[in-house]
Formats: structure tokens, sequence, C-alpha cells
């Protein structure tokens, strides 16, 4: 065994792995998750249950290491053996990378979306805000809960429909909604 590696404690060995924990753990908390950045795909992140946070995400793990290093260091100036400072340590950094898991988890969930979907108009009523030409796009407005979406729009019957008119949305065609004028046999929703 070469004489520089004779040197090296137990001690240096769990703080070596507790830095480079850290130094991974600074990374990702400045780029991201670093396996997406470097668009590795490791297939076990968990995300597909929709938590949307997956169990190897790259600061999860960083936490796991850095923590494995810190408490083995602990372990070995407690007096313990190699062993059980590597217990004492993957104890440690399965808690702790557990409860990053779980809060980054918690925070996820807490996430909400206010931009509605184009889909989610079909079947609504809408103001026509820009007159509708025959054979050519208008304009329609229309407010689901608190949020109002504009869109462009077509008449089904490719008739005029003046700006002010009431209007169904009927579908969805690319950018613009397929409307019809409203009558009251269609029920709002």
């Amino acid at each position: 065994m070469p004489e520089s590696l004779s040197n090296i404690t137990p001690l240096f060995v769990f703080l070596g792995i507790a830095t480079l924990g850290f130094v991974f753990l600074l990374l990702s908390l400045v780029i991201g998750d670093l396996f997406d950045s470097f668009g590795f795909e490791t297939g076990l992140d968990g995300a597909a249950d929709g938590n949307g946070h997956g169990f190897l995400d790259s600061r999860v793990l960083s936490v796991f290491v850095t923590a494995f290093g810190g408490f083995g260091a602990i372990g070995i100036q407690a007096g313990l053996s190699v062993v059980a400072s590597s217990l004492l340590g993957l104890a440690g950094g399965i808690v702790l990378g557990g409860v990053v898991s779980l809060f980054a988890r918690f925070l996820y969930k807490q996430q909400s979306s206010s931009s509605v979907g184009t889909a989610q108009l079909v079947g609504r009523t809408a103001q026509v805000i820009v007159s509708i030409a025959p054979g050519s796009l208008g304009q329609v407005s229309c407010r689901i809960g608190e949020e109002r979406v504009e869109k462009l729009a077509r008449a089904r019957d490719n008739r005029e429909i003046k700006a002010g008119s009431t209007v169904r949305v009927d579908e969805v065609a690319g950018d613009s909604l397929i409307v019809s004028p409203y009558t009251d046999s269609f029920s709002q929703n």
C-alpha cells in the first residue's frame, strides 16, 4: 500500500464523504435536480405516482450522503468501530434523507396552478368581445372561477356573431374555439 494511503484515517474518510455530499447538495440547490439537468433518467424516482417528487432526487441523495459521512464521523469520534460508525451513518442518512424527501413531497403538493386548460372551456358560455365575421375569426371571453380567459373563436355555422352576443363553446380547434350562438336549451357548466 502506498505511504500516502496508509495515513488516511476513518475519520478523514467519513468527513470526505460528508464534504462530497455537501458539495453536491450545494450544486443541486443552485442548478436544480442534477439528474434532470444532465439528462439522467433513473426510472426509479417515484414521480410516476403523481407526487412529482422522486425518491432518487439529487437533493435527497446529497443529504443522505452528507448525513452518512457526518454521522459516521461522529461515530468515529465517539469511539465506535468503523462498522458501527457506518451503521450509524446509514441510519442518519436514511432518516435525514427521508425527512427531506417527505418535506419536498409536501411542498410539491402545496403547489397549485391557476392556469385554465383550453379543454375546460368546452360546454361553457362565453361573450363575444370581437365580432366573428362569416368564415373568419373573432374573440370571446369566458370566466372560469376567478380567471377570465380570452380566446380566438370561429362560428360553427360560419355566420356572423356580433360583439356582445353570448355563445356556447362547442370544441377546441388548435389555438381557437368553435362556438355557436347560445340558446336557453344549453345549460351552463
